[in-house]
């Protein structure tokens, strides 16, 4: 099986049974204008993550491995947003509001769009997903189960938000999980560090880290 140089040792994967997840590389998160932005962001740090996501999509599908984007997306009618989630914050902006680029965090809308460098080829699974981990009130599960898939890699935003939540509920299901370095990022740049430290701590407590040029490498090989 393909290896991968990671911390906090070597990462070994099958081919057949490893996906790569985008988590939530959406216009409301990554464009200003849009509703990181309006939380007080600078939206500008979540750029570096692009280019590194886009070789990670553009070598699993070299390999014709499965590819799964998640965008955090609510009903029109708010039915799957908590009041306490809506409520959070005080912001200017709440979900469901209109914004800049349509109503903030609501499936259809643009802003709800993943970012045309990394939008999703035909075929590849797009999941909604009303919280911040993809396997809460999705099909992400049965989804992966039905492909065989047992390892994942994982790129997108936030690193300490979805990205993490994710990458946990996936540990606690049994899937092995390794977050590419420098294809996540954070507004809080401390909060991204942190994460990956407590991914990896502990002889990888909830997975492994390596940059995403090992990752492409190991495909490559």
């Amino acid at each position: 099986m393909p290896t991968i140089a990671a911390q906090p040792y070597d990462f070994t994967f099958p081919i057949p049974g490893t996906a790569l997840i985008v988590i939530d590389m959406q216009r409301d998160f990554l464009e200003p204008g849009g509703f990181g932005e309006a939380l007080g962001n600078d939206v500008s740090r979540l750029a570096p993550a692009v280019a590194p996501t886009r070789a990670l999509l553009e070598a699993f599908r070299a390999c014709g491995l499965p590819v799964i984007h998640t965008r955090e997306a609510h009903r029109p009618d708010l039915s799957d947003c908590p009041p306490s989630k809506r409520a959070r914050g005080r912001g200017t902006l709440r979900i469901g509001d209109p914004g800049p680029m349509g109503r903030i965090l609501i499936a259809g809308e643009r802003g709800s769009d993943i970012i045309p460098e990394l939008a999703p080829l035909p075929g590849e699974t797009v999941i909604d997903k009303p919280g911040k981990g993809a396997f809460h009130a999705t099909p992400l599960q049965e989804v992966l189960a039905r492909r065989g898939i047992t390892h994942l890699v994982f790129a997108g935003v936030t690193t300490e938000v979805c990205v993490q939540t994710t990458m946990r509920e996936a540990n606690d299901r049994g899937y092995e999980c390794l977050l590419a370095e420098d294809a996540t990022a954070s507004y809080f740049p401390a909060f991204r560090a942190a994460t990956l430290e407590m991914v990896r701590a502990q002889g990888g407590i909830v997975g492994w880290t390596a940059p995403s040029a090992a990752v492409c490498a190991a495909l490559r090989a």
